[in-house]
């Protein structure tokens, strides 16, 4: 299992920078935005699809620092009602598909998207209920009308590319926790699994080595974010979760994304892992700092330190003493 970085925080600087920064503090993998929310600074898709000098620049750069890329990422809405959202965001997992393909890269990670609630709805709506009834309905069609449809097409595009889609389960969007997750996988095909991001399910009461267990049984991990979160009580008892105060409020937040080991202790972590194991998950523990109360290289460093100290290095030995 190795320790990875999704580098959207290192932005600013150069991929060789960032690789070279990343190498010194101990990172094997990273994970490189392509479209959508992430951005493409790291890896400008229009340059490097179809592009075989500039792919094989881009290896030369990763060998150089003994790195891989672990994913492609664009997350963006491909369910949106304005259609014109909606297309950039398939071509942005299309071409990412593709890319990834050439690049000889196992996933993208994205989101499942999330229709409106209705075919003359403009805006996407997020049905956290199902009563009164319309909701229901407006749920049932967001998912038969809408996303199978569309998931099924784009399964078969990645099927067609030997590409997994990683999909992160987040709030506002139609695949938000591992039950959804599951149906999602049923009715497409084998290449659709989660991008397994722990932040928004803590924050939802939902048990995350558990819920490995529970995906790994299906094979259904594709990939996974090392992100934690910490609810913080004196606030959520009385707001509850479904927090709408800015991000950046921080103290009146009732959760906020944090570092690794700042929401969840060490002990947690190695829990984490070891579910990980237990499913035969072996890819990259891929980190996104989005914790607002530190800074992007020290929220990166704290959290790849706690990592290397959780994740095992080596594969299981022959359990002589059970013999």
């Amino acid at each position: 299992m190795d320790i990875g970085v999704l580098t959207v925080p290192l932005g600013g600087e150069s991929l060789e920078d960032a690789l070279a920064y990343l190498d010194d503090i101990g990172v094997d993998a990273v994970e490189l935005g392509c479209g959508g929310h992430p951005g493409q600074d790291h890896l400008p898709r229009s340059e490097y699809l179809d592009d075989e000098e500039a792919q094989d620049d881009l290896s030369a750069l990763l060998d150089e620092y003994d790195m891989y890329v672990s994913a492609l990422a664009t997350h963006n809405n491909p369910l949106h009602p304005d259609e014109e959202t909606a297309q950039q965001a398939d071509t942005d997992l299309r071409e990412a598909v593709e890319l990834a393909d050439q690049l000889g890269v196992d996933a993208v990670t994205c989101f499942s998207g999330l229709p409106a609630g209705g075919p003359e709805d403009e805006v996407p709506n997020w049905i956290t209920a199902p009563w009164p009834g319309e909701h229901a309905d407006a749920h049932e069609y967001q998912w038969e009308e809408v996303a199978i449809p569309y998931w099924r097409d784009l399964a078969e595009h990645a099927a067609d590319h030997d590409v997994e889609l990683a999909v992160e389960m987040h709030p506002n969007m139609l695949v938000h926790e591992p039950a959804g997750m599951l149906e999602l996988r049923e009715a497409t095909n084998e290449y659709v699994g989660a991008n397994f991001d722990p932040s928004h399910l803590y924050w939802q009461g939902i048990d995350v080595p558990e819920a490995i267990r529970f995906l790994g049984e299906h094979d259904a991990i594709n990939h996974f974010h090392a992100k934690d979160t910490k609810v913080y009580d004196a606030k959520a008892r009385y707001k509850g979760v479904l927090d709408t105060t800015p991000y950046t409020d921080e103290s009146e937040r009732s959760w906020l994304f944090r570092s690794v080991g700042y929401g969840h202790g060490e002990e947690h972590w190695k829990d984490v892992v070891s579910a990980l194991r237990m499913v035969d998950y072996d890819g990259a523990l891929s980190i996104e700092h989005e914790d607002s109360l530190t800074s992007s290289r020290e929220g990166l460093e704290k959290a790849v330190d706690m990592l290397e100290r959780a994740v095992f290095e080596t594969t299981p030995g022959e359990a002589y003493w059970a013999e």
